[in-house]
């Protein structure tokens, strides 16, 4: 397998894939370390996962490099990811305890009622490209902190930093037979879904996530699925600084190039703000600076797959066929590197891709609405529900109307951010599940109730 930079085009290395014989023995390593790793007492495992946190801290630099060599983020927001990583690892490290131990439900003369939170055993976390240490930390921490062992396999976009992940834990004291990185595309990925896992947790896309559910829903093992959205985001017009919120807004829609399952996808903007709105949007988006991820300054790299170029081309054609008009960008930039041009669109209707499916690219629509029932409308014509988003003056009118909207997560004047203490989840085809806060911890358990009658 070539692994390819996306700013330059070049072959950074060619590594093996694994195959069934490796998988296999990888597997039974892990089958064999598990029961030993949840007999370690408890806060032996947090206290590992934190010396894990430490050494990504102290190796930051390193970490956000291998990054952005693999996949083309610039070398600000890969330390920021690694910084984030950290962040979480601490909100998790620091109620591991707290939700993994037993509960005393009922303890009465002669009866106690308690649950018991038991690991799932071998779990198996394919994760993806966009954001590797944040994605990866939602599943595999968790899960190693409620004394599973984890087969890890990072999309064959994220190799090397999957490798990065796997030294710094064996560093930090995760027993090799704990923690296996499985590495290849497509089909390592479905060997792995023939394998005879306790769980299965998929982050990435809606296609492949149906397919990873209808694929293994014989084997009756938890399934949970983080996939993509198209995020709608409302701005009322009772809002007081337009330019704050349209570079606010802007950054939710471009940063890391639009490749995030919680980037703002589609806008929705009251007729009587809308034109100073787009105004102040398009001037920010004009400012960022288009280049090398590695150079200072950089806003936006390479989008990381080649493939994604055409489809976000469709999408602007597409538009521009039924009407939309092109702000500014619209093309991809012609040097080496997989570039394209931060794009805004206007005159864009439901009618369009790129108001309907997810983009993940540097590309947004901008559409006017005349009040707030019309934005309801808009915003709730989706098969996706991830987040979605409402700027106005007071939270009352923010929370009528995102009360009416079917996803796992509500913004009233912010966008594209995830905390480690509420649940991140989907609903519709956005996802099945949740991983983050005490509902994400125990994800990774079988609870079990004890009756003990004295």
């Amino acid at each position: 397998m070539q692994i390819i930079n996306p700013s330059t085009e070049e072959i950074i290395l060619t590594i093996n894939d694994d195959n069934h014989s490796t998988l296999e023995s990888k597997f039974d390593l892990l089958k064999k370390g598990q029961v030993a790793w949840y007999n370690v007492n408890i806060r032996h495992r947090i206290n590992t996962l934190q010396k894990f946190s430490t050494l990504l801290k102290e190796n930051v630099d390193e970490c956000a490099s291998i990054l952005t060599s693999e996949v083309g983020k610039p070398l600000q927001q890969s330390r920021n990811e690694v910084n984030g990583a950290c962040n979480r690892i601490a909100w998790l490290t620091d109620n591991a305890l707290k939700y993994l131990s037993d509960e005393i439900m009922t303890d009465s003369e002669g009866l106690t009622e308690k649950i018991v939170y038991e690991p799932l055993g071998v779990i198996c976390n394919i994760s993806a490209w966009n954001y590797p240490y944040l994605v990866g930390v939602n599943v595999f921490v968790p899960a190693l902190l409620a004394g599973n062992s984890c087969m890890y396999k990072p999309s064959e976009f994220s190799t090397l930093t999957g490798l990065q992940i796997k030294k710094l834990l064996h560093q930090a004291g995760v027993p090799d037979d704990v923690f296996q990185v499985a590495i290849g595309a497509k089909e390592v990925g479905d060997q792995l879904l023939n394998m005879p896992f306790n769980g299965y947790y998929f982050t990435g896309s809606s296609k492949t996530g149906k397919y990873i559910y209808e694929k293994i829903a014989s084997k009756m093992v938890p399934c949970q699925l983080e996939l993509g959205g198209k995020d709608p985001l409302y701005i009322a017009d009772d809002v007081v600084d337009i330019a704050k919120i349209a570079a606010g807004t802007a950054d939710g829609a471009f940063y890391n190039n639009g490749q995030s399952c919680c980037s703002v996808e589609r806008i929705y903007v009251h007729e009587k703000i809308y034109d100073k709105y787009v105004e102040e949007f398009v001037k920010e988006v004009k400012s960022y600076k288009l280049d090398l991820p590695t150079e200072e300054g950089t806003y936006l790299g390479p989008v990381t797959r080649k493939p994604q170029l055409e489809f976000i081309e469709f999408q602007v054609k597409d538009a521009t066929d039924k009407g939309a008009k092109i702000v500014t960008g619209g093309k991809p930039v012609k040097r080496k590197g997989y570039y394209f041009e931060p794009t805004v669109l206007v005159n864009v209707n439901h009618s369009m891709s790129v108001m309907q499916d997810e983009s993940f690219g540097p590309i947004i629509g901008i559409m006017k609405v005349k009040n707030d029932n019309e934005a309801i409308q808009l915003m709730q014509d989706t098969e996706y529900g991830l987040t979605a988003g409402v700027y106005t003056a007071t939270k009352e009118r923010a929370e009528k109307i995102l009360s009416q909207i079917q996803t796992g997560t509500a913004y009233w004047n912010c966008c594209d951010r995830v905390s480690a203490a509420v649940p991140w989840s989907g609903r519709k085809k956005s996802g099945i599940g949740s991983t983050l806060s005490h509902v994400g911890i125990r994800a990774f358990t079988n609870t079990k109730s004890y009756h003990l009658k004295s």
